[in-house]
């Protein structure tokens, strides 16, 4: 493993260390950094997609970035917990042509109508990168995207779903690999017929959404090795040197991983291609799909 990359490239943005970190409602206006990309920008709006609050930043030239909202902001050169506000105003309109995916955004503001399709993810961390790289896709295209907290009970989740040609259903899931629990679960849904027009689902072959983001993009030169007796997540930070006792630590972790995320460039070919197949499928009946 290469060892040149730890907490003192990251950042540190550990809880509860050193000093209270005061919570800072994300007006619109307000003018913060990320602290790990570096981005400063004047606050648009916040909004909920894929089941998580993100704030989107407007730079001076009028560009836009969206982030988890939460740690990792500085406000006049002060750590803060950016939080929602209670008072959201309008958003303004992005002066960017194209999204993070390399999707050429519309010009319309119009909101668009949402579908009865949805897109599944396994968990939260999945959501996060999905909505920062195809967010501003999915917002127009109508599409939502839903952590389903795992896959175990699938068949019975989309049956319950009720999947038809007006409400398709679109499910991206974990270490899709031959003989693993997950690939045995997704043969069970493909083998039924029913669902043979109206539900995909696709997999990708990485342990964790986590390892989808190319090391290059982290600095390192391979993802850490971590042995099956131990958690893989809380490895994977331990090999970096970061903490890994919680879960509060493993959420501070992957935002640390998603700050490095710029756009589809960062991420594997095979979680871009399963991605990008599932929202054609969403969305194969449309005459204007997004280019």
């Amino acid at each position: 493993m290469n060892t040149q990359w730890g907490p003192s490239d990251l950042g540190d943005l550990r809880a509860g260390q050193g000093r209270q970190i005061r919570q800072q409602p994300a007006e619109s206006g307000l003018v913060i950094e990320e602290t790990e990309s570096g981005w400063v920008g004047a606050i648009l709006r916040v909004e909920k997609a894929g089941g998580m609050h993100v704030v989107v930043l407007e730079d001076r030239h009028g560009k836009t970035r969206s982030f988890p909202l939460g740690f990792g902001f500085l406000l006049e050169g002060e750590p803060v917990e950016l939080t929602p506000s209670a008072t959201p105003k309008a958003p303004r309109p992005s002066t960017s042509n194209r999204t993070a995916s390399g999707s050429r955004a519309r010009s319309s503001q119009q909101a668009t109508v949402a579908r009865a399709a949805k897109f599944w993810v396994e968990g939260t961390h999945d959501a996060e990168l999905v909505e920062k790289i195809w967010g501003e896709d999915l917002r127009e295209l109508g599409i939502a995207v839903e952590p389903i907290g795992g896959i175990d009970d699938l068949p019975a989740m989309i049956q319950a779903f009720g999947p038809h040609r007006q409400a398709r259903l679109a499910v991206l899931v974990d270490h899709l690999v031959p003989g693993s629990k997950e690939t045995r679960i997704v043969e069970q849904v493909r083998a039924n017929r029913q669902w043979a027009d109206t539900v995909l689902v696709l997999g990708h072959p990485y342990v964790d959404v986590w390892q989808s983001v190319k090391p290059k993009a982290l600095g390192i030169a391979a993802w850490p090795s971590i042995d099956r007796s131990v958690e893989w997540k809380r490895g994977v930070l331990q090999a970096f040197g970061l903490p890994h006792g919680n879960q509060r630590d493993i959420a501070h972790g992957w935002k640390l991983i998603l700050a490095r995320v710029r756009n589809y460039a960062d991420l594997e070919p095979s979680f871009l291609g399963r991605v990008e197949e599932l929202i054609d499928f969403l969305t194969q009946d449309d005459e204007d799909r997004y280019a």
